[in-house]
Protein backbone atom coordinates (compact mmCIF):
# COMPACT_ATOMS: atom_id res chain seq x y z
CA UNK A 1 0.00 0.00 0.00
CA UNK A 2 1.38 3.38 -0.90
CA UNK A 3 0.80 5.65 1.39
CA UNK A 4 -0.55 9.68 1.08
CA UNK A 5 1.57 12.55 1.04
CA UNK A 6 0.87 13.68 4.49
CA UNK A 7 0.64 9.88 5.83
CA UNK A 8 -2.75 10.93 6.82
CA UNK A 9 -6.26 9.01 6.01
CA UNK A 10 -7.87 10.31 2.54
CA UNK A 11 -10.23 13.20 2.85
CA UNK A 12 -13.63 12.28 1.62
CA UNK A 13 -15.33 15.26 -0.58
CA UNK A 14 -18.74 14.94 -1.05
CA UNK A 15 -19.45 15.31 -4.50
CA UNK A 16 -22.24 18.44 -4.93
CA UNK A 17 -23.12 16.90 -1.46
CA UNK A 18 -24.48 13.40 -0.85
CA UNK A 19 -26.11 13.61 -4.77
CA UNK A 20 -26.30 9.95 -4.51
CA UNK A 21 -29.20 10.26 -1.89
CA UNK A 22 -30.37 14.07 -2.47
CA UNK A 23 -30.36 16.12 -5.23
CA UNK A 24 -27.04 17.78 -5.91
CA UNK A 25 -25.90 21.21 -4.75
CA UNK A 26 -28.85 21.82 -1.91
CA UNK A 27 -28.41 22.04 1.25
CA UNK A 28 -30.39 19.44 2.04
CA UNK A 29 -27.44 16.97 0.09
CA UNK A 30 -24.73 19.25 2.15
CA UNK A 31 -26.25 18.29 5.27
CA UNK A 32 -26.66 14.56 4.76
CA UNK A 33 -23.07 14.26 3.38
CA UNK A 34 -21.91 15.73 6.24
CA UNK A 35 -24.25 13.58 8.78
CA UNK A 36 -22.49 10.49 6.76
CA UNK A 37 -18.84 11.76 7.19
CA UNK A 38 -17.92 13.62 4.50
CA UNK A 39 -14.78 15.94 5.56
CA UNK A 40 -15.66 18.57 2.80
CA UNK A 41 -18.34 19.25 0.88
CA UNK A 42 -18.30 20.65 -2.56
CA UNK A 43 -20.03 23.17 -4.21
CA UNK A 44 -19.95 24.12 -7.77
CA UNK A 45 -19.92 28.24 -7.83
CA UNK A 46 -21.81 30.08 -10.57
CA UNK A 47 -22.96 33.72 -10.64
CA UNK A 48 -26.29 35.74 -10.35
CA UNK A 49 -26.87 38.78 -12.93
CA UNK A 50 -26.58 40.67 -9.50
CA UNK A 51 -23.33 38.95 -8.71
CA UNK A 52 -23.78 36.72 -5.81
CA UNK A 53 -22.27 33.17 -5.92
CA UNK A 54 -24.62 30.12 -6.02
CA UNK A 55 -23.97 26.32 -6.55
CA UNK A 56 -25.27 24.87 -9.40
CA UNK A 57 -22.97 22.58 -11.71
CA UNK A 58 -23.53 24.30 -14.81
CA UNK A 59 -24.97 28.10 -15.85
CA UNK A 60 -27.34 26.47 -17.17
CA UNK A 61 -30.28 25.16 -15.07
CA UNK A 62 -33.01 23.39 -16.98
CA UNK A 63 -31.62 20.01 -16.01
CA UNK A 64 -31.65 20.99 -12.34
CA UNK A 65 -34.46 22.97 -11.31
CA UNK A 66 -38.13 23.79 -12.62
CA UNK A 67 -37.45 26.93 -14.05
CA UNK A 68 -39.25 26.13 -17.29
CA UNK A 69 -42.35 25.53 -15.73
CA UNK A 70 -42.21 29.09 -14.69
CA UNK A 71 -44.07 31.09 -17.62
CA UNK A 72 -42.90 34.40 -16.16
CA UNK A 73 -39.55 33.53 -17.27
CA UNK A 74 -39.92 31.75 -20.38
CA UNK A 75 -38.67 35.16 -22.00
CA UNK A 76 -35.33 34.68 -20.84
CA UNK A 77 -34.92 31.24 -22.42
CA UNK A 78 -32.01 31.70 -24.94
CA UNK A 79 -28.91 29.82 -26.42
CA UNK A 80 -25.36 30.61 -25.78
CA UNK A 81 -22.06 29.20 -26.18
CA UNK A 82 -20.31 28.31 -23.00
CA UNK A 83 -16.54 27.09 -23.60
CA UNK A 84 -17.22 26.63 -27.14
CA UNK A 85 -20.62 24.53 -26.81
CA UNK A 86 -23.64 25.63 -27.77
CA UNK A 87 -26.41 25.60 -24.97
CA UNK A 88 -30.15 25.93 -25.01
CA UNK A 89 -31.82 26.71 -21.72
CA UNK A 90 -31.89 28.89 -18.66
CA UNK A 91 -29.18 30.98 -17.26
CA UNK A 92 -27.66 32.07 -14.04
CA UNK A 93 -26.12 34.98 -15.08
CA UNK A 94 -30.12 36.54 -16.24
CA UNK A 95 -31.38 35.66 -12.95
CA UNK A 96 -31.12 38.21 -9.97
CA UNK A 97 -30.97 35.77 -6.52
CA UNK A 98 -34.33 37.11 -5.92
CA UNK A 99 -35.52 35.54 -8.99
CA UNK A 100 -33.68 32.04 -8.82
CA UNK A 101 -35.15 31.77 -5.08
CA UNK A 102 -38.31 31.36 -6.72
CA UNK A 103 -37.11 28.23 -8.56
CA UNK A 104 -36.60 24.56 -6.93
CA UNK A 105 -33.73 22.53 -7.56
CA UNK A 106 -34.55 19.07 -9.72
CA UNK A 107 -33.09 15.81 -9.77
CA UNK A 108 -30.33 15.49 -12.56
CA UNK A 109 -30.91 12.39 -13.61
CA UNK A 110 -33.63 10.52 -12.69
CA UNK A 111 -33.52 7.43 -14.67
CA UNK A 112 -30.56 6.51 -12.35
CA UNK A 113 -31.83 7.71 -9.16
CA UNK A 114 -35.22 8.03 -9.23
CA UNK A 115 -35.50 8.06 -5.23
CA UNK A 116 -34.18 11.00 -5.56
CA UNK A 117 -37.31 12.59 -7.49
CA UNK A 118 -39.12 12.20 -4.04
CA UNK A 119 -37.35 15.74 -3.36
CA UNK A 120 -38.14 17.52 -6.81
CA UNK A 121 -39.59 20.90 -5.94
CA UNK A 122 -38.86 21.05 -2.41
CA UNK A 123 -35.26 22.60 -2.48
CA UNK A 124 -33.71 25.93 -2.72
CA UNK A 125 -30.79 26.94 -5.34
CA UNK A 126 -28.78 27.87 -1.86
CA UNK A 127 -25.96 30.90 -2.45
CA UNK A 128 -22.30 30.35 -0.95
CA UNK A 129 -22.88 32.12 1.71
CA UNK A 130 -25.63 29.93 2.96
CA UNK A 131 -23.37 27.19 2.42
CA UNK A 132 -20.92 28.19 4.90
CA UNK A 133 -23.73 29.41 7.49
CA UNK A 134 -24.57 25.14 7.37
CA UNK A 135 -21.22 23.88 7.86
CA UNK A 136 -20.25 26.35 11.05
CA UNK A 137 -23.42 25.18 12.33
CA UNK A 138 -23.09 21.51 11.46
CA UNK A 139 -19.38 21.34 12.74
CA UNK A 140 -20.47 23.21 15.93
CA UNK A 141 -23.16 20.57 16.63
CA UNK A 142 -20.88 17.35 15.71
CA UNK A 143 -17.77 19.23 17.01
CA UNK A 144 -15.82 18.38 14.01
CA UNK A 145 -14.27 20.92 11.46
CA UNK A 146 -15.91 20.11 8.19
CA UNK A 147 -14.41 21.81 4.66
CA UNK A 148 -15.89 23.80 1.91
CA UNK A 149 -14.05 23.00 -1.67
CA UNK A 150 -15.86 25.56 -4.13
CA UNK A 151 -15.37 24.64 -7.64
CA UNK A 152 -15.09 28.15 -10.20
CA UNK A 153 -17.11 27.14 -13.03
CA UNK A 154 -16.83 28.77 -16.05
CA UNK A 155 -14.09 31.25 -15.28
CA UNK A 156 -12.97 32.31 -18.12
CA UNK A 157 -16.84 32.88 -19.86
CA UNK A 158 -18.21 34.52 -16.29
CA UNK A 159 -14.75 36.66 -16.62
CA UNK A 160 -16.25 37.96 -20.35
CA UNK A 161 -19.51 38.74 -19.52
CA UNK A 162 -18.61 40.84 -16.76
CA UNK A 163 -18.94 38.45 -14.00
CA UNK A 164 -15.58 37.32 -12.41
CA UNK A 165 -16.32 34.39 -10.03
CA UNK A 166 -12.68 34.96 -8.03
CA UNK A 167 -13.09 38.31 -6.53
CA UNK A 168 -16.44 37.70 -4.72
CA UNK A 169 -15.41 34.41 -3.94
CA UNK A 170 -11.93 35.52 -1.77
CA UNK A 171 -14.13 38.05 -0.19
CA UNK A 172 -16.71 35.44 0.95
CA UNK A 173 -13.79 33.35 2.02
CA UNK A 174 -12.18 35.85 3.93
CA UNK A 175 -15.65 37.41 5.51
CA UNK A 176 -16.16 33.90 7.12
CA UNK A 177 -12.67 33.76 8.27
CA UNK A 178 -10.82 31.17 5.96
CA UNK A 179 -7.70 32.57 5.68
CA UNK A 180 -4.12 30.54 5.48
CA UNK A 181 -2.60 27.66 4.19
CA UNK A 182 -4.15 25.24 6.73
CA UNK A 183 -7.93 26.74 6.85
CA UNK A 184 -10.00 24.49 5.95
CA UNK A 185 -10.87 25.31 1.73
CA UNK A 186 -10.08 24.00 -1.18
CA UNK A 187 -10.52 26.10 -4.58
CA UNK A 188 -10.53 24.14 -7.57
CA UNK A 189 -10.48 24.89 -11.49
CA UNK A 190 -10.21 22.83 -14.56
CA UNK A 191 -8.59 26.33 -15.87
CA UNK A 192 -5.27 27.26 -15.43
CA UNK A 193 -5.13 31.20 -15.69
CA UNK A 194 -7.53 31.81 -13.04
CA UNK A 195 -5.82 29.58 -9.88
CA UNK A 196 -2.74 31.55 -11.01
CA UNK A 197 -4.17 34.75 -10.34
CA UNK A 198 -5.73 33.20 -7.33
CA UNK A 199 -2.13 32.08 -6.14
CA UNK A 200 -0.98 35.98 -6.57
CA UNK A 201 -3.74 36.68 -4.18
CA UNK A 202 -4.00 34.35 -1.10
CA UNK A 203 -2.88 31.68 0.27
CA UNK A 204 -5.80 29.64 0.76
CA UNK A 205 -4.77 25.76 -0.74
CA UNK A 206 -5.49 25.93 -4.86
CA UNK A 207 -5.97 22.70 -6.96
CA UNK A 208 -5.19 21.96 -10.37
CA UNK A 209 -8.36 19.89 -11.85
CA UNK A 210 -7.33 17.48 -15.10
CA UNK A 211 -9.69 15.74 -17.18
CA UNK A 212 -8.36 12.65 -18.96
CA UNK A 213 -9.30 14.17 -22.49
CA UNK A 214 -9.10 17.40 -23.92
CA UNK A 215 -7.59 20.90 -22.50
CA UNK A 216 -8.35 24.36 -20.07
CA UNK A 217 -10.72 25.78 -22.20
CA UNK A 218 -8.17 29.15 -21.12
CA UNK A 219 -5.75 27.08 -23.36
CA UNK A 220 -8.27 27.47 -25.77
CA UNK A 221 -8.80 30.86 -25.58
CA UNK A 222 -4.84 31.62 -25.87
CA UNK A 223 -4.29 29.19 -28.70
CA UNK A 224 -2.06 27.48 -26.24
CA UNK A 225 -1.56 23.72 -27.75
CA UNK A 226 -0.81 22.01 -24.45
CA UNK A 227 -3.89 20.16 -23.14
CA UNK A 228 -4.54 18.10 -19.77
CA UNK A 229 -2.07 15.11 -21.02
CA UNK A 230 0.73 17.54 -21.32
CA UNK A 231 -0.27 18.86 -17.33
CA UNK A 232 0.18 15.26 -15.73
CA UNK A 233 4.17 14.92 -17.27
CA UNK A 234 6.70 15.52 -14.67
CA UNK A 235 7.15 19.17 -15.73
CA UNK A 236 3.42 20.04 -16.16
CA UNK A 237 3.11 18.55 -12.44
CA UNK A 238 5.97 20.93 -11.46
CA UNK A 239 4.52 23.70 -13.28
CA UNK A 240 1.10 22.92 -10.91
CA UNK A 241 2.94 22.84 -7.86
CA UNK A 242 4.25 26.46 -8.81
CA UNK A 243 0.86 27.72 -7.95
CA UNK A 244 -1.09 24.96 -6.55
CA UNK A 245 -1.50 23.08 -3.51
CA UNK A 246 -3.04 19.44 -5.02
CA UNK A 247 -4.43 17.64 -8.14
CA UNK A 248 -8.15 17.02 -8.98
CA UNK A 249 -7.82 13.87 -11.48
CA UNK A 250 -10.28 12.18 -13.37
CA UNK A 251 -9.92 8.43 -12.11
CA UNK A 252 -8.89 7.07 -15.72
CA UNK A 253 -5.47 9.19 -15.28
CA UNK A 254 -4.26 6.88 -12.48
CA UNK A 255 -6.44 3.29 -13.32
CA UNK A 256 -7.14 3.24 -16.86
CA UNK A 257 -10.09 1.44 -18.70
CA UNK A 258 -9.80 -0.57 -21.28
CA UNK A 259 -12.54 -0.29 -24.61
CA UNK A 260 -14.61 -2.52 -22.26
CA UNK A 261 -14.69 -0.75 -19.80
CA UNK A 262 -12.38 -2.88 -18.08
CA UNK A 263 -9.37 -2.30 -15.45
CA UNK A 264 -6.58 -2.39 -17.96
CA UNK A 265 -4.34 -4.61 -16.62
CA UNK A 266 -0.67 -5.26 -17.06
CA UNK A 267 -0.55 -8.74 -19.01
CA UNK A 268 -3.58 -11.03 -19.93
CA UNK A 269 -3.30 -13.68 -17.55
CA UNK A 270 -2.54 -11.32 -14.47
CA UNK A 271 -4.98 -10.15 -12.49
CA UNK A 272 -3.61 -7.06 -11.48
CA UNK A 273 -4.57 -3.87 -12.11
CA UNK A 274 -2.11 -1.23 -14.35
CA UNK A 275 -1.70 2.26 -12.63
CA UNK A 276 -0.14 4.74 -13.62
CA UNK A 277 2.78 6.91 -11.87
CA UNK A 278 0.60 9.71 -11.57
CA UNK A 279 0.26 9.34 -7.91
CA UNK A 280 4.30 9.16 -7.29
CA UNK A 281 4.91 11.67 -9.60
CA UNK A 282 2.80 14.41 -8.40
CA UNK A 283 4.10 13.55 -4.67
CA UNK A 284 7.51 13.86 -5.42
CA UNK A 285 6.45 17.51 -6.71
CA UNK A 286 4.67 17.87 -3.73
CA UNK A 287 0.58 17.99 -4.80
CA UNK A 288 -2.50 16.12 -2.83
CA UNK A 289 -4.02 13.93 -5.44
CA UNK A 290 -7.76 14.17 -4.95
CA UNK A 291 -9.62 11.65 -7.77
CA UNK A 292 -13.03 12.07 -8.86
CA UNK A 293 -15.57 10.59 -9.03
CA UNK A 294 -17.08 7.92 -7.14
CA UNK A 295 -20.16 6.45 -7.81
CA UNK A 296 -22.41 3.29 -7.10
CA UNK A 297 -24.22 3.06 -10.09
CA UNK A 298 -23.09 -0.02 -11.67
CA UNK A 299 -23.00 2.33 -15.43
CA UNK A 300 -20.44 4.24 -13.46
CA UNK A 301 -18.37 1.51 -12.30
CA UNK A 302 -15.44 -0.37 -13.74
CA UNK A 303 -16.59 -3.39 -15.28
CA UNK A 304 -14.31 -5.27 -12.44
CA UNK A 305 -16.36 -4.16 -9.63
CA UNK A 306 -19.99 -3.94 -10.43
CA UNK A 307 -21.97 -4.63 -7.45
CA UNK A 308 -19.10 -3.94 -5.56
CA UNK A 309 -18.15 -0.02 -5.07
CA UNK A 310 -16.06 -0.29 -2.13
CA UNK A 311 -13.59 -2.54 -4.19
CA UNK A 312 -13.10 0.62 -6.04
CA UNK A 313 -12.27 2.62 -3.56
CA UNK A 314 -10.08 -0.22 -1.67
CA UNK A 315 -8.05 -0.20 -5.03
CA UNK A 316 -7.36 4.07 -5.64
CA UNK A 317 -6.99 4.38 -1.11
CA UNK A 318 -4.52 1.38 -1.94
CA UNK A 319 -2.36 3.74 -4.44
CA UNK A 320 -1.97 6.61 -1.71
CA UNK A 321 -4.36 9.00 -3.00
CA UNK A 322 -4.88 11.59 -1.14
CA UNK A 323 -8.75 12.54 -1.39
CA UNK A 324 -11.85 10.86 -2.95
CA UNK A 325 -14.85 13.18 -4.25
CA UNK A 326 -18.01 10.30 -4.07
CA UNK A 327 -21.66 10.92 -4.53
CA UNK A 328 -22.16 8.44 -1.34
CA UNK A 329 -19.52 9.69 1.09
CA UNK A 330 -21.08 6.57 2.97
CA UNK A 331 -19.65 3.80 1.15
CA UNK A 332 -16.59 6.62 0.73
CA UNK A 333 -16.13 6.63 4.76
CA UNK A 334 -16.66 2.64 5.25
CA UNK A 335 -14.04 1.70 2.50
CA UNK A 336 -11.48 4.47 3.89
CA UNK A 337 -11.97 3.16 7.50
CA UNK A 338 -11.96 -0.56 6.64
CA UNK A 339 -8.20 0.63 5.18
CA UNK A 340 -7.07 3.43 7.42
Amino acid sequence: MTTTLQDASPIIIAHRGASGYRPEHTLAAYELAIALGADYIEPDLVSTKDTVLIARHENEISETTNVASHPEFAHLQTTKIIDGETKTGWFTEDFTLKELKTLRAKERIPQLRSQNTAYDGLLEIPTLQEIIDLVKVKSGEINRAIGIYPETKHPTYFQSIGLALEAPLLATLTANGYQGANAPVFIQSFEVGNLQDLSTKTDLPLVQLLNNSGKPYDFVVSGCERTYTDLVTASGLAEIAEYAQAIGIHKNLLVPRDSNGKLRRRKAACRQTSPTSLVIDAHAAGLLVHVWTFRNEDCFLPLDFQGNPQGEYELFFNLGVDGVFSDYPDTAVHASTVQW
